[in-house]
This record gives C-alpha cells, sequence and structure tokens, in this order.
C-alpha cells in the first residue's frame, strides 16, 4: 500500500525511505507504470525551496521554484536570457506551471522501452537496451553509454552553458557532470545517494553584453520532446567573439558542451562565414544509431540557427545587483 509523507522541513524530508515528489508531473505517470513504488516524500511544505534570491551578484534558483516561474522572472529574463527561454519552451503552460527546477534536472528518461512495463531495460531492472535493436528513431546520435535514450532534461542543457552548483542536503555540492555521471552506469538516472535532495542551483555571475538564444526541433508543432536543442551565449566586442558556450540535448544520454564549436568562434570575427563553419563541426565525433543519423544535419542546421539568433538579439546591459530578497 502507498503512503504519503509530507515533512515540513528539510531535516525532517532527508533521509527517508521513499521517492521525493516536486510538481509530480513525471512521478504520477512513473507510479501509474509502476516504476515508481513505495511511500512519496512530498516536499510542498519544506519552506525555503520555492523561491529565487541573488547571492553575492548569482542567480539562486530553489529546487521548487516552477519553470513558468524561471521563464517569467524579470532578472532571469534580463541576466539569464538562455535559461529563460529554455524554460519558456519545455512543455505547455499547464505543466510549466507544476514542474519544477529540481524536477526537470532529475526526470527520468522518457525512453518508450523504459516506461513499457515488461521491457527488458537496464533503466527499469533489466540486462539490456532493448532500443538499440528496436525503436530508436528519436534516441541518440551520440552514443555514449550503454542506455542510448536522449537526457530528458532541457533545464540541464541550458545550465550546462552556465558556471552551476547543485546544492544538495545530504551530500556534497554537485557540478552537473557530477551528477549526471559519464554515462557509464546505464541503472541510474542521476549519481545522488538515497535520501538526498537536490535543494537549489546557483548559476555564475552573468556575462555582460550577452546575447544569447535557445533553439528546439521537434517532430510536431506543440509540446513535443526535443529531436535536438540548442543553447548559445556570445559575448562580441570590437565584431570579435569573446566568448562562446554551445550545449545541446536530445543527442545523447547526457547533455552536451560542443567545445569544438566554441573554439571555432572565439577571437574570430563575427560574420555569417564564421558562424557556418562552426557549426559545421557540430556532429564531430557522434556515433549515429541505425536510423538516427539524420539528427546530425538537423544538428549543425540547429546550431547555426541559434548562433544567428543569438547574435541579432540586443545585448544584455550591465546593472547593479538586484537585492537578495526572495521573489
Amino acid at each position: 500500500m502507498t503512503s504519503l509523507e509530507l515533512p515540513t522541513s528539510l531535516d525532517a524530508a532527508l533521509g527517508r525511505a521513499g521517492e521525493p515528489r516536486a510538481g509530480g508531473t513525471d512521478l504520477t505517470e512513473r507510479r501509474r507504470l509502476n516504476l515508481s513504488r513505495g511511500t512519496v516524500i512530498d516536499l510542498r511544505d519544506v519552506p525555503g525551496l520555492d523561491v529565487i534570491t541573488w547571492r553575492e551578484g548569482q542567480l539562486h534558483l530553489g529546487a521548487l521554484v516552477t519553470l513558468a516561474a524561471v521563464a517569467e522572472h524579470p532578472e532571469v529574463r534580463t541576466r539569464y536570457p538562455a535559461v529563460a527561454a529554455t524554460a519558456a519552451s519545455i512543455a505547455t503552460p499547464q505543466i510549466r506551471a507544476r514542474a519544477t527546477v529540481g524536477g526537470n534536472l532529475l526526470q527520468h528518461v522518457r525512453c518508450w522501452y523504459y516506461r513499457r512495463p515488461g521491457a527488458d531495460c537496464l533503466k527499469s531492472g533489466g540486462s539490456g537496451c532493448p532500443a538499440r535493436t528496436g525503436d530508436h528513431l528519436f534516441h541518440a546520435c551520440f552514443d555514449l553509454g550503454p542506455c542510448v535514450a536522449p537526457h530528458p532534461s532541457s533545464l540541464a542543457t541550458a545550465l550546462l552553458a552556465h558556471d552551476v552548483r547543485l546544492e544538495v542536503a545530504g551530500d556534497r555540492e554537485h557540478t552537473l557532470a557530477s551528477l549526471y555521471g559519464d554515462a557509464s552506469d546505464a541503472r541510474r538516472q542521476h549519481m545522488l545517494p538515497p535520501g538526498a535532495l537536490l535543494t537549489g542551483v546557483t548559476l555564475g555571475p552573468p556575462l555582460a553584453a550577452e546575447q544569447a538564444a535557445y533553439v528546439r526541433a521537434i517532430s510536431r508543432a506543440r509540446a513535443e520532446w526535443p529531436l535536438v536543442e540548442v543553447v548559445v551565449r556570445l559575448v562580441v566586442a570590437a565584431d570579435q567573439l569573446q566568448t562562446a558556450r554551445v550545449t545541446v540535448g536530445g543527442v545523447a544520454n547526457l547533455p552536451l558542451r560542443l567545445a569544438a564549436v566554441e573554439n571555432l568562434l572565439v577571437g574570430k570575427p563575427a560574420t555569417p562565414e564564421t558562424l557556418t563553419a562552426a557549426a559545421a563541426v557540430a556532429a564531430d565525433g557522434a556515433k549515429p544509431l541505425t536510423g538516427t543519423a539524420y539528427k546530425l544535419d538537423l544538428l549543425r542546421g540547429a546550431v547555426l540557427d541559434a548562433l544567428e539568433r543569438a547574435l541579432a538579439q540586443t545585448p544584455t546591459q550591465a546593472a547593479p545587483t538586484p537585492a537578495a530578497a526572495p521573489t
């Protein structure tokens, strides 16, 4: 019989046997499919996890902040435009109103084999990856490990383009790399130990005169999981690209940062020729499964689109650091 616990403090929530619930948009489906069982630890009454604050000039997002709040917050939109744009593009308005920062980062893969009862899937306790020989049309084109399901978190793709620290109660502070590991352990969705709770994300200081864009390519017009998504952050000075960060999702079982693309941008003139040359190497190193090679051209095109959109944006304006009061 399923039980529900409603801790009213972070200390009371730590170390409990069960699965935490934030917005519940992913957990509800997994419980329906019997992928999650037992006690639910509902975090709704734990104070302090649903606020956006500024700490020494850096943005802090509580784990229970909704995606809608991230997308609509005026300071996030002004100072971290790529994060706001990504949050605004996820799912539907109804889901964004419930889904949370922590839930999006820790959600489980959307692979139809993982979510099909009885499938022999590593992530659901099986011994293999049936997607490799089955239907994997929307799966990874960068084959990094045993599981070829694309990583499900769009927000992680955006945060990878920023210097982020993940605060975890009951464990050490994490980076995105240490949170997700290297994809070698396909049985795990993330590296947090049982009983630990992700409590918030702190982003590095915003870049002055930043130009940013988010692009997703999907198979339908609305509310579809991305086949490819790209986050770009640029800083241009004297017509030269001084800073470039390019991250992608939907193409591997981890969000990826494209160092080869960035290296072809930094120090180069901010011209269409530079952007085209950089986007051309976006798929270098990919090992597509049979049937997923189409994603390579899609990836190169999405990267070029994101670079062009970012360069067309008005640079962010420098402004005093907001007060540290929660919003």
